[in-house]
């Protein structure tokens, strides 16, 4: 059993088991605040990521260490 499984088993075990109404509402509180947007992104916002999604798809990006190198380079220049 692999430990996502494994964590899994033993939540719902203890979720059944327990009868402490306080950490039962904690628990359900976590899940409901888990499912929320985290972000409430403005259609610009939406927009950008798209935009930079379909860069990515398309290969218009440059790599981190690509980018540090040539910013280095950079540097040494002034």
């Amino acid at each position: 059993m692999d430990l996502t499984a494994q964590i899994k088993k033993n939540l719902i075990s203890r979720i059944k088991d327990s009868k402490d109404l306080n950490f039962l509402n904690a628990l359900q509180t976590i899940f409901d605040s888990s499912e929320q947007e985290l972000y409430a992104l403005s259609n610009d916002q939406k927009k950008a990521i798209e935009n930079s999604r379909m860069e990515i798809k398309n290969g218009d990006f440059h790599k981190n260490e690509e980018v540090i190198s040539e910013m280095r380079e950079w540097l040494k220049k002034k």
